[in-house]
This record gives structure tokens, C-alpha cells and sequence, in this order.
């Protein structure tokens, strides 16, 4: 029976017993995180909790409203904390906001696109069709999401997903187009997780509108900016009615105490926002171009913090190749719908290991001559 490819990179445990080793041994490129994270704003809040006492943040019970960490959120963004909801990491809050567009209608989803949509409508029963980008695509953006499809959009009777940067292309997409169909839905969910890590990123994110707009749902998440996958921390801004319903539908804490109080620092630290900018805006070109020197390779233009490659022939040789001779892990894209065998996604990481990851290659695109 052919082994189903996992929805999520960063599978390090699943990985380390597979091929027989540790997972600090491997190289994850197959998770796209900050490389240099977490801030150190996160090692203090934490120290604190720790030498707390009854009420510290490890020992009792988290602010079933999340107060504090609203209120930090709302003050980074400049809107009403009460438009403000944290969850257990972006996923949990596809899942409510997926219980709202399943009693809208059909969904329209962009294919190839990120799968925990799907997970997310199945939960309620919901309805979905997809819509075909061009593949690859021409330029990393700002573009019209209209002008990246294969067809233009049926007429939307339901919602829409929309995720920005898009994921797995890295494609982004402009504040213009996304107005645009916003006035054409009953709904529009747009996933922001990897938007704050772009250089400029900020100036097409629809966030400061989700406060007030009945018809816009914005999740972010800090695990990518911050590194901090393990944690699980996210937050959705949308009208406060709309956040108000999902908190009486969910568990009493989905967020925990450590993570909420982190997470007023995290968000307050623009210093290392802008540190992950500088990053990005160096690192990403630059592996891109390197990545286009390596013969046999397509790389898709990219703004985010991971690259899309294909190539004309199945890339999973390369991939297991890499696992089993350097340990070094990448997304295996054909989870991704209209992705299969020729396609995989890298992270950007420092350029130390982005150059192991290039040797690695030279490596095991040499051709046999045995």
C-alpha cells in the first residue's frame, strides 16, 4: 500500500524513526520557521512563570477571556481588542472559521493550496470547489489572484479562502485584488500566517479592515515569525459578534497560560520583526538563485520564507536520497492538490544551512555513471 504523504512539514519524530537516528541530527527544511528563533523576549517571560508561585502562569488556571494577550494584539494592530480572539495556533481557528462558511454554501479554495482548509470544512460537513493557479507562476507579487488562475472564478455564491502569501507557491497577493473580491462573498477567510515575515508585507494585508468588516475573517500566527511551532499560538481578527460565538463553541483554555503570556511579549517585539525582515529579504533571493543554478531544476518565484521547485521528471528520489544520505528533510508537495511527484517545497534558513542544503544537492543530482 502506497504511503499517503504527510499535510504538514516538520514531521522530525516521525522522521528520526524512519531512518534510525535522533531528531536533533536532522536538517528540517521541510518546516518553513524562522531559522534563529525563538526571541529572547520569549526565554524571559518564561523564567518568570517558572519561578512563580500560585498564581503564576504555569500554576493556575489561564484569563478564560485572554485579556492581556487581546489587548497586547489589539495595541500591535491599532484595533478594538474585542475583534481580537487568540487561539491554539492557526489551525484551531480554521476550525471555527470553518464552521461559519459551512453554513454559507460551497467554499471555493485555491488548488494547489494548504490542505487544513479541507480538514476544517469536513469537520462541519462543509461543501468546497477548487480553482486552479497557474503553475508555475510568473513573479512572486504583489499580483491580482484573478490574474494567477488557470480559469477566472465561477461566480461566488459562498465563501472563499485565501491564503497570503499563498502556500505552497509563495506567491503574494495584492491588498487591491483581495478588496476586490471581498464585495464578491459572503465570506472571506484570509490566512496571514507568513505575511509579517515579508519585507513590505504588511502593506497588502487586509487585518486592519477584519475589525469592522462583517464579511472578512484575518488569522495570523506567531509560530512562524517566532519559531515557535511547539507552542501553538495564533490569533483571528474579525468582527467581535463573529469572535464572540466561536469562544462559546470551543474549549474553555484553548490557549495556554505559558503560551498567552508569551505571547504579549512576542507581539510587542518589533525589533525582531524587523530582524526577520532583513533576514528574509537577504536570504530568500539568494537561495532562489542558487537554487535556479542547479541543472534540472525549476524554481518558482517566491516572497515567502519557502520556495516551490519542480522538475520534468518524479523528484522523490532526490527527496529520500537527501533523507537517508544527509538527513535532511523537505516537503513532500503531493498533498498538495494539483501537486504530485515532481514538485517539493524548501524553507529558507541561515545561509549556513541553506549552503549544506546546495552541497547536498550537488550530491545526489549527479548523474550515475556507474
Amino acid at each position: 500500500m502506497a504511503q499517503i504523504p504527510p499535510r504538514h512539514g516538520g514531521n522530525l519524530q516521525q522522521a528520526a524513526r524512519q531512518l534510525g537516528c535522533r531528531p536533533e541530527q536532522l536538517l528540517d527544511f521541510s518546516a518553513s520557521l524562522v531559522p534563529f528563533g525563538p526571541p529572547a523576549a520569549l526565554r524571559r517571560v518564561w523564567r518568570r512563570a517558572l519561578r512563580g508561585g500560585a498564581t503564576a502562569d504555569l500554576v493556575a488556571y489561564p484569563d478564560r477571556s485572554y485579556r492581556d494577550l487581546r489587548e497586547a494584539i489589539a495595541l500591535h494592530h491599532g484595533i478594538d481588542p474585542a475583534a481580537v480572539l487568540p487561539g491554539n495556533g492557526a489551525a484551531e481557528l480554521f476550525t471555527w472559521a470553518a464552521r461559519d462558511a459551512a453554513a454559507l454554501g460551497l467554499n471555493t479554495l485555491l488548488a494547489p493550496g494548504f490542505a487544513d482548509y479541507q480538514r476544517a470544512l469536513a469537520c462541519w460537513d462543509g461543501r468546497w470547489c477548487t480553482s486552479l493557479l497557474q503553475l508555475p507562476h510568473r513573479n512572486a507579487g504583489p499580483q491580482a489572484v484573478t490574474e494567477a488562475l488557470v480559469e477566472p472564478l465561477p461566480p461566488l455564491g459562498g465563501p472563499l479562502w485565501i491564503t497570503n502569501p499563498h502556500n505552497p507557491t509563495g506567491q503574494l497577493w495584492s491588498r487591491e485584488s483581495l478588496l476586490q473580491l471581498l464585495e464578491q462573498v459572503p465570506l472571506l477567510v484570509v490566512d496571514e500566517a507568513f505575511l509579517p515575515l515579508l519585507p513590505g508585507g504588511e502593506q497588502q494585508s487586509l487585518l486592519p479592515l477584519a475589525a469592522e468588516h462583517p464579511q472578512l475573517v484575518v488569522i495570523r500566527s506567531l509560530t512562524k515569525l517566532c519559531a515557535i511551532a511547539g507552542v501553538r499560538l495564533g490569533y483571528a481578527v474579525a468582527l467581535p459578534q463573529r469572535l464572540h460565538q466561536w469562544s462559546q463553541w470551543r474549549d474553555p483554555w484553548p490557549v495556554n497560560g505559558l503560551a498567552a503570556a508569551a505571547g504579549g511579549a512576542l507581539i510587542a517585539d518589533r525589533s525582531w520583526q524587523q530582524r526577520v525582515q532583513r533576514w528574509l529579504g537577504r536570504e530568500g533571493p539568494w537561495l532562489q538563485q542558487a537554487l535556479a543554478r542547479r541543472p534540472g531544476l525549476r524554481v518558482s518565484p517566491s516572497a515567502a520564507n519557502y520556495v516551490l521547485i519542480s522538475a520534468d521528471h518524479s523528484l522523490q528520489p532526490l527527496r529520500i536520497a537527501l533523507e537517508q544520505q544527509h538527513r535532511i528533510l523537505l516537503r513532500d508537495c503531493r498533498s498538495f492538490e494539483g501537486l504530485d511527484e515532481r514538485w517539493l517545497r524548501l524553507a529558507v534558513l541561515d545561509r549556513r544551512r541553506n549552503q549544506q542544503l546546495l552541497r547536498a544537492l550537488d550530491q545526489a543530482l549527479v548523474p550515475d555513471r556507474a
